[in-house]
């Protein structure tokens, strides 16, 4: 069980130390791992509003009002992997398989482009079918035709030699979860032959050819606890992803952790408000699975210190087969469809909506731009 202690009252004295740990991070130092333990075991309700108030100070101090807006296409539901706790995994028999084309994908970025959108998201399981040459073939078509618009990439992980074609073929991000950076917790959410170590070595690929690299996690994901979820904090304070994702546990009826419950949206604000903290640059989307939890989710996720929404530009015929966890927002919360509700949401948060390009901070322009 993590934060478990979020729904008691503290002495004033254990909140105290809790907010000078909060400060300490506020203030750019890093903690240790019994600090942080000692954070997660005695946070409880009275300092979520303290720690979303810095977090969001901290955003604004170097994203100012800024919402950015990206397109995410979610281009195939196949994957050759059997992940415990997705929906979209290899044995799920039940599920209807689907794979964009290239000429589909081009049709999507290309309404995606002429309605403002300047950042595009590829995401899919691990699929075989995209091959580097087909990929290849994509990226240098988007990037020849939208010179100006940045192409982020989802697709699981991959060799050195892919990310480096694929980077010098025209993508500037990558998405790649780490999930969880306990090696005995990510080993209860997996099969035996995928490894924390590959997911790792994948990430520090992707850093070192010089993407703007995205990590991120599940909260309250099966069997996890405070001490895992100090692995992924000390993660994220070393390796500083430029994009951090990262979302509540939310259950699937086609997989083995079917009977789990579903994580906490007060959990999940908590560590985005600790991920903004401890990574004031990063770019943090409020996740379509927050949505999904609760029906003002992205709104407090913003309060949160979340800086990035993906509208879902998916084909509406396809959108229902993209089923990592059950009862997703499919035409409703992040929908191009609904933009009306996500920009009274960001301007309801005290913030704007914006659809630049939105790079990290510390790469305004980007090499492949």
């Amino acid at each position: 069980m993590i934060l478990n202690n979020y729904y008691n009252l503290n002495s004033s004295n254990t909140n105290e130390r809790i907010k000078t740990l909060i400060n300490n991070l506020d203030n750019g130092l890093n903690l240790s791992k019994d600090q942080f333990l000692d954070l997660l075991n005695n946070f409880n309700y009275e300092l979520l509003p303290y720690i979303q108030d810095l977090a969001f100070k901290k955003r604004k101090a170097v994203y100012h009002d800024s919402v950015y807006i990206r397109g995410l296409i979610e281009i195939s539901n196949y994957c050759k992997n059997n992940c415990y706790y997705c929906g979209i995994r290899k044995n799920n028999d039940d599920l209807e398989r689907y794979r964009y084309n290239k000429n589909e994908i081009y049709q999507i970025v290309d309404y995606a482009y002429h309605n403002g959108y300047k950042t595009i998201v590829l995401q899919g399981g691990e699929d075989d079918y995209y091959s580097d040459d087909l990929l290849i073939e994509i990226l240098t078509y988007l990037r020849s035709n939208y010179p100006d618009l940045a192409l982020t990439l989802s697709l699981g992980e991959r060799s050195y030699e892919s990310y480096y074609k694929l980077y010098q073929a025209g993508a500037n991000r990558y998405l790649l979860r780490h999930e969880s950076a306990s090696a005995e917790h990510y080993s209860k959410l997996h099969p035996q032959e995928m490894k924390l170590t590959t997911r790792i070595n994948c990430l520090n690929d992707l850093k070192t050819i010089g993407y703007q690299t995205g990590a991120g996690l599940m909260v309250g994901s099966p069997y996890q606890t405070n001490n895992d979820l100090v692995d992924d904090l000390l993660f994220l304070q070393s390796f500083q992803p430029e994009m951090i994702g990262i979302g509540p546990y939310l259950n699937h009826p086609k997989t083995p952790f079917k009977s789990f419950n579903n994580g906490d949206i007060n959990h999940v604000l908590v560590i985005y408000a600790l991920a903004r903290l401890i990574c004031p640059e990063a770019l943090i989307p409020s996740t379509t699975a927050t949505s999904s939890l609760a029906s003002d989710g992205r709104y407090r996720a913003l309060q949160s210190g979340c800086n990035v929404i993906m509208i879902n530009l998916s084909l509406l015929d396809k959108r229902k087969n993209y089923s990592l966890y059950a009862n997703k927002t499919y035409v409703g919360d992040e929908s191009q469809e609904y933009l009306s509700l996500i920009k009274a949401d960001i301007e309801k948060a005290h913030l704007k909506i914006n659809f630049a390009v939105g790079n990290h901070i510390t790469r305004e322009v980007d090499n492949n731009e």
